[in-house]
């Protein structure tokens, strides 16, 4: 299901035009893809703060362009961290039909029971790398770790099935496992995420082609 977002060409790209456009409260941006001739666009950064919020960071799009729509997704963005301000956008216009590939964030459910015996959750993988329709690519791919021992792995094979998505890994590649406690120091748990992004934006970067 799709919302609907306005925008609005852009047809000046000097920098004081763009820094106009943002301290008006918009973001300035682009479309290209499918059928879809590469078009500069601006738009309110409020308005696609909401939509990003309802429909999640995988979801599709109408993107109205005075008036003509288009069916995309955020492709990807520029952040502000310090003023946790959205800098440019590029959405990537879809046919709803054809397949996309993406990387989804890896959500772990539950709590391991390795852990409250002591262990240490490592986690290397946070997002995998998916091929689905549009519509069929979910918001985070969850996994239940609760029956998690110390010294247990979790892979890719351990992903429920889903019967549209398909992930593209080897099967016998880790997201997560519990270490013994003496491990805890020897093992890094990996990087953490940026500060200062909205967190209804982690989780896709869908794969497109190189935009002058």
């Amino acid at each position: 299901m799709s919302t609907l977002l306005q925008a609005k060409e852009r047809t000046e790209f000097k920098h004081s035009v763009l820094t106009g456009i943002r301290k008006e409260g918009n973001i300035p941006g682009v479309i290209y893809g499918s059928k879809t001739k590469s078009t500069s666009i601006y738009l309110s950064e409020a308005d696609f703060l909401k939509v990003i919020k309802d429909v999640g960071r995988n979801g599709v799009i109408e993107l109205s362009i005075d008036g003509q729509k288009h069916n995309v997704v955020l492709s990807d963005y520029d952040s502000d961290p310090i003023k946790r301000k959205i800098l440019h956008v590029d959405f990537l216009a879809i046919d709803l039909s054809q397949e996309i590939t993406a990387t989804v964030r890896v959500s772990l459910v539950g709590d391991a029971a390795g852990v409250k015996d002591g262990g240490v959750l490592q986690q290397p993988m946070h997002e995998v790398e998916v091929t689905a329709k549009p519509n069929d690519i979910p918001a985070a791919i969850e996994i239940d770790i609760s029956e998690l021992q110390v010294g247990e792995t979790l892979t890719i094979a351990d992903i429920k099935q889903y019967k549209t998505v398909e992930i593209n890994h080897e099967k016998e590649e880790v997201i997560a496992s519990i270490l013994a406690p003496r491990q805890e120091e020897e093992i890094s748990t990996g990087e953490q995420q940026e500060e200062g992004v909205p967190d209804n934006l982690e989780g896709r970067e869908t794969e497109k082609e190189e935009v002058e």
